[in-house]
């Protein structure tokens, strides 16, 4: 297993960079959702571009990540711990992890691919209600991948890897007790 860069001084960058992502969450209204890999990669792995570049060069399944997770003493909940160990093991190796070594900390997350939580905001609540057609409900990956067999679903615009991304995320993280969302989300 290829060792990986701690955060060091990038610490204190590590969490500002979570404080602005957790404000930019609260600002969208999406904040009662869990974090999707991508929030939760920088929270683990800190923004140090040199780190995340031997991060995105890796190439495990979940199990793998997961070991590598517990082996870095990740402070994960269960749930945040599949929701990585999926996000890493279906969107990395990146074609590409040296480019972000370039990269400025405001600049890595949106480099990564797009992760559970923004594809269910980007895609589930403009045909259906969030809450009744996608936060209530309790599926595994196989079950939330059957949902894209149906004609108005199969019309949506993701990637084999986006789909099982999605998937993973919402298999792991709900459903979600419907008072911790937001009344206009509800139905």
């Amino acid at each position: 297993m290829t060792p990986l860069r701690g955060p060091g001084a990038g610490g204190a960058l590590a969490v500002m960079l979570a404080v602005a992502l957790a404000a930019a969450a609260a600002e969208d209204g999406f904040a009662f959702m869990p974090d999707g890999g991508r929030g939760l990669v920088l929270r683990v792995f800190g923004p140090d571009p040199a780190t995340l570049a031997d991060l995105a060069a890796l190439s495990l399944d979940a199990e793998g990540w997961g070991v590598l997770l517990a082996e870095r003493g990740a402070d994960l909940s269960e749930a945040e711990a599949a929701t990585l160990a999926g996000y890493l093991a279906l969107n990395l190796p990146l074609p590409d992890p040296a480019a972000l070594a370039g990269l400025s900390p405001d600049e890595l997350a949106s480099a990564l691919p797009p992760d559970g939580k923004d594809l269910a905001i980007r895609h589930c609540q403009f045909c259906h209600g969030f809450y009744s057609g996608y936060l209530g409900h309790d599926r595994d990956v196989n079950g939330w991948l059957v949902v894209f067999n149906s004609p108005f679903h199969s019309e949506i615009r993701m990637s084999p890897a986006e789909r099982r991304t999605f998937a993973a995320y919402s298999a792991a993280n709900l459903p979600i007790p419907i008072e911790a969302v937001p009344p206009d989300l509800r139905f």
